[in-house]
């Protein structure tokens, strides 16, 4: 017989999936990572396992304890799933701009969700950062993940994404295009394929109102660049630790509008039912095309599922109030 002790061990070993009519104008092979074949639908799977096993392992939380985390929903959803096997509570702080299917996934699975103001200040006190940094101090046995500081959440991308992405190339990778946002599934990534080829080209893809792509090219963290915006799972207003900006290589910016554009044309082309920051990567994809050759190998990541964002992306009354329909 053929099983799994429980469903963490499923964790992983996604498959590669070639891209055809959205990228119909790039020379190169371009291959997606299909996250959503993660047990939580996402990428996020892979470190939140992490972060809770190392945590164990630290002795940062005890039997009986409760994991805090501040996500945009797909994080909390993998921590979660390890908390409902592992015994822990959870409690969860995100933005009022997630879609409420994440608000709705995280309490199924026996979360507890505090949904906070998008438009403040991350060190503002209302934030969904500091909210979870109070409950954490607050509350005893706890542990706050912060996966936008916590190194584990490089680590797991370092130990698997990687390493998957390799073996599944046969070295062949020539370049990676990741969305970005707490930055460790880039880094993590982008460390061990360059490890192995340092001519491999990390490509980050960053969204209007985020401060990465100035950030990269400057080094100045211009505040006049952040503003809201409706993407989600990418783009930060802040530097979180697990951006590693050295083996990043280029940021390229993708609007809101070609974004969600992307999601939906993967859909319908392709048969892939993906998240908001999918989309993006994709459309990045196509604005770098001019990058790539013929006999390139583009691994492209998309991180989540479209169940997600069916009251938005997929809701065609969503798409025309944000202008995105012609």
């Amino acid at each position: 017989m053929q099983y799994f002790e429980n469903i963490l061990g499923t964790i992983g070993k996604t498959p590669l999936v070639k891209l055809n009519k959205v990228v119909e104008d790039v020379p190169a092979l371009v291959l997606a990572k299909v996250e959503f074949m993660n047990p939580g639908n996402s990428i996020k799977d892979r470190m939140a396992l992490k972060m809770v096993e190392d945590a164990e392992a630290r002795g940062d939380i005890k039997p009986g304890g409760t994991i805090i985390e501040c996500t945009s929903g797909n994080t909390g959803m993998g921590i979660a799933i390890a908390a409902a096997v592992k015994g822990y509570k959870c409690i969860f702080t995100t933005t009022d701009k997630q879609s409420q299917e994440k608000v709705d996934i995280l309490k199924a699975v026996g979360g507890e969700v505090i949904v906070c103001p998008t438009n403040v200040e991350p060190d503002d006190p209302r934030s969904y950062y500091s909210v979870a940094e109070r409950l954490s101090k607050e509350i005893p046995n706890s542990f706050w993940c912060n996966q936008y500081d916590n190194f584990s959440n490089t680590l797991a991308h370092y130990e698997s994404t990687g390493p998957e992405i390799w073996e599944q190339t046969d070295g062949k990778i020539t370049d990676l295009v990741v969305g970005v946002g707490t930055g460790g599934t880039i880094s993590g990534t982008a460390k061990y394929l360059k490890e192995q080829n340092p001519n491999i080209r990390i490509w980050g893809v960053d969204t209007f109102g985020s401060v990465f792509k100035k950030y990269h090219e400057t080094g100045v963290f211009d505040e006049k660049e952040i503003y809201p915006y409706i993407t989600e799972g990418i783009g930060e207003d802040i530097l979180p630790k697990n951006v590693d900006f050295s083996l990043i290589d280029h940021f390229e910016k993708v609007s809101d509008k070609d974004g969600a554009v992307m999601a939906r044309r993967l859909a319908k082309e392709e048969g892939l039912f993906l998240g908001y920051s999918c989309g993006s990567a994709a459309a990045g994809v196509v604005q770098l095309k001019d990058n790539f050759k013929e006999g390139d190998v583009v691994v492209v990541i998309f991180h989540d599922h479209g169940s997600r964002y069916v009251g938005k992306l997929y809701n065609d009354e969503w798409m025309e109030k944000n202008g995105f329909l012609e």
